[in-house]
């Protein structure tokens, strides 16, 4: 079942779970599709299931975007923190393709009219994902460019549970908000240092510890934060 698949729908009370699961449906969407852009209506929700992800980021006046967060199986892109169907101010774009349960905004609004549980869990789920942004917000201020893109692989592979990530240099250019030949000095130092190989589209994670010896701790900031809210919904490898 692929709702098992998404941790913040197996968090559900087993209840609870009976109440969402005959609105929800089953989607394969691939790596770069755009799920909203700036101005639309949010009208689905989106729960990437297993190595499935997505990413929220604003869009700059350059043409730039800078991600916000990045949300795999532990979480879900929509309404899921508003009210139903408000305008989106972000794009949010898949950065790994794969299965997403979707919802309609309006019928999960009534659902958690319905069931208390349900309107906590997903109001749990809203604190963690702004804990996220926040943290971002503090990332992209105080650390620097190897730090953030050790950062960012990180979180990719606790999310895909993958060392060989599914990117180009210039789709993580575009993710951390620098140019392309910046990035592409820091691969090849990471490359140089024996952390990562690079192929078509393709980045393949060598050696983990160093990978994560050199990026900030915002990652673990984050996990600890879903973990003191939302025990065992933050997705481990």
């Amino acid at each position: 079942m692929h709702g098992n698949e998404n941790n913040l729908l197996r968090a559900l009370r087993p209840q609870d779970y009976d109440i969402v699961e005959p609105y929800l449906n089953a989607v394969q969407i691939e790596a770069g599709s755009t799920l909203y852009r700036p101005g639309d209506f949010v009208q689905t929700v989106y729960f990437p299931c297993g190595p499935a992800m997505a990413a929220y980021l604003v869009e700059l006046p350059e043409g730039k975007g800078v991600e916000t967060s990045l949300i795999g199986r532990e979480g879900a892109m929509g309404g899921i923190v508003s009210q139903g169907r408000l305008p989106s101010y972000s794009r949010c774009t898949v950065q790994t393709g794969g299965t997403f349960m979707t919802i309609r905004s309006e019928v999960l609004e009534e659902l958690k009219g319905r069931s208390e549980s349900v309107r906590h869990l997903f109001a749990r789920y809203a604190d963690c994902l702004m804990a996220q942004v926040f943290q971002s917000v503090a990332c992209n201020a105080a650390h620097n460019i190897d730090q953030r893109a050790a950062k960012w692989i990180v979180a990719t592979y606790e999310r895909t549970g993958s060392l060989s990530l599914r990117i180009t240099q210039d789709q993580l250019a575009d993710m951390l908000g620098v140019g392309r030949s910046y990035i592409t000095r820091v691969i090849s130092r990471f490359k140089d240092d024996g952390m990562v190989q690079t192929g078509w589209r393709q980045l393949t994670v060598v050696d983990l510890e160093a990978i994560q010896a050199m990026a900030c701790d915002c990652n673990e900031s984050v996990k600890r934060h879903f973990n003191d809210v939302l025990a065992g919904v933050y997705p481990e490898p």
